[in-house]
């Protein structure tokens, strides 16, 4: 079993190594300081394991699993985060509570290789889900961006647009996909600043410069940038009750 640690402590890391010396068919392929270098290793080398500490320089762990497509069985490891032990407890799947003993290690190793790997990715999923929706990480977007992770401020972003499994991010720098969903991104932004004014678009209303009637009960929504998107007759009445129209 290839085993990827990813732990900005290098106490962290090394307590985990001499804890895992018992386990013989379990091989440490590589050691990384950040979420960065863990994408990169995990593409690189498609480890079976990582152990992944949560809170880290530049990018959380959580942030970094949603950039990989199919992540590998995890083992979290955290000092202190109420909000990420909520979110494991919800579902089932194990991580490690700083500073945590070698009888618990050797549980969360049982308990991880018994699990079936495919259960165990989609409880990792679930995992993101629930934390994500409930932290400070709902203030900022982490995307790939071709070789590049890039972090984008929520305030940085003008609309949202449905792409099939994807979200399309717009901002004032360019286009980027997030493997998300549009109900996702309606639950954790700020309600006042962001409306799902139709079933593929969310705006920024501060970027709203006039709201025209179109077809029907639909209307039209002119960005200060000129971009025009649709507004559904469901939109509208959002639209009105945050607008004060």
């Amino acid at each position: 079993m290839k085993c990827i640690i990813i732990d900005d402590e290098p106490l962290a890391r090394m307590v985990i190594k001499e804890y895992l010396q018992a386990y013989t068919d379990i091989e440490v392929i590589q050691e990384c300081n950040d979420g960065f270098e863990g994408v990169k290793a995990i593409q690189q080398h498609q480890p079976d394991l990582i152990f992944l500490d949560i809170q880290m320089p530049k990018i959380t762990g959580f942030e970094m699993l949603e950039l990989i497509d199919n992540p590998p069985q995890v083992i979290f490891t955290t000092a202190f985060e109420e909000y990420a032990i909520k979110a494991f407890e919800a579902h089932a799947i194990d991580y490690l509570l700083k500073p945590f003993s070698k009888e618990r290690f050797d549980k969360a190793i049982q308990k991880i290789v018994l699990e079936n790997h495919a259960s165990v990715s989609h409880q990792t999923l679930d995992v993101l889900d629930t934390a994500t929706r409930t932290t400070a990480q709902s203030n900022r977007v982490v995307v790939k961006d071709g070789g590049k992770i890039r972090i984008i401020p929520v305030a940085h972003i003008q609309y949202l647009e449905a792409a099939d499994d994807y979200v399309k991010i717009h901002t004032a720098e360019g286009v980027f996909l997030k493997k998300k969903t549009m109900q996702y991104f309606e639950d954790i932004l700020q309600q006042q600043q962001y409306i799902r004014i139709h079933r593929s678009y969310i705006v920024n209303v501060q970027l709203i410069t006039r709201i025209d009637p179109f077809e029907k009960d639909s209307h039209i929504a002119l960005l200060s940038n000129g971009i025009k998107l649709p507004v559904s007759k469901t939109g509208y009445i959002k639209l009105k009750e945050v607008l004060g129209i």
